[in-house]
């Protein structure tokens, strides 16, 4: 791999070694490739790909973002807040802030997806209902590390809200320092 990128990424094609090649033949569409049929669903649409966790947190969060000072989109995104809780009560959705937090520059609520069946659901929905509103939607890893998470990782619905990101590198250091104390103790030991 090259050390021109921030990140290591494995290559997208491990565990596809030595197989045979794709064919180039068109469908009944004229336009898209047939793909061989195995029969076999992807374990994508069980579980989250590898790396991703799922435990308290969630496979993934959605930050939905809205301007405190513009008083349609207060009503709106309260309104939104309100309909999710009503037509996706199995996520989890957290309180509707009224100031920044956090990495979040802007108010906003937060909504967990659990499963790839709940994340297949709720991300369509809200790319149709976000109206002016924007979202950030990205993976809690098993790695912990926040920083990649909301910049890397991440995904927007909508414009791109700008995020303190310095603030996700001082936590990163922090924990990276408290991880390293925790090693050197069980170390002496």
């Amino acid at each position: 791999m090259s050390d021109t990128f921030l990140y290591k990424y494995p290559s997208p094609l491990e565990g596809y070694a030595n197989l045979p090649p794709l064919p180039n033949e068109l469908s009944e569409d004229g336009k898209s490739l047939k793909n061989p049929e195995t029969g076999v669903l992807s374990e994508a649409y069980q579980r989250f790909t590898s790396g991703v966790t799922n435990g308290r947190r969630g496979g993934f969060d959605i930050h939905i973002y809205y301007h405190t000072r513009n008083a349609e989109q207060t009503e709106f995104a309260r309104a939104l807040w309100e309909r999710i809780r009503r037509e996706f009560p199995e996520l989890r959705i957290y309180r509707f802030w009224d100031h920044p937090v956090g990495p979040h520059t802007i108010a906003m609520f937060e909504v967990n997806v659990f499963t790839p069946a709940q994340f297949g659901a709720f991300i369509p929905w809200l790319v149709i209902n976000r109206g002016p509103l924007s979202a950030l939607v990205h993976p809690n890893t098993d790695d912990g590390d926040e920083l990649r998470a909301h910049s890397q990782r991440a995904t927007w619905l909508g414009e791109r809200v700008p995020l303190d990101l310095g603030y996700l590198y001082a936590e990163k250091l922090e924990h990276e320092k408290n991880r390293e104390q925790g090693s050197q103790s069980s170390d002496s030991k």
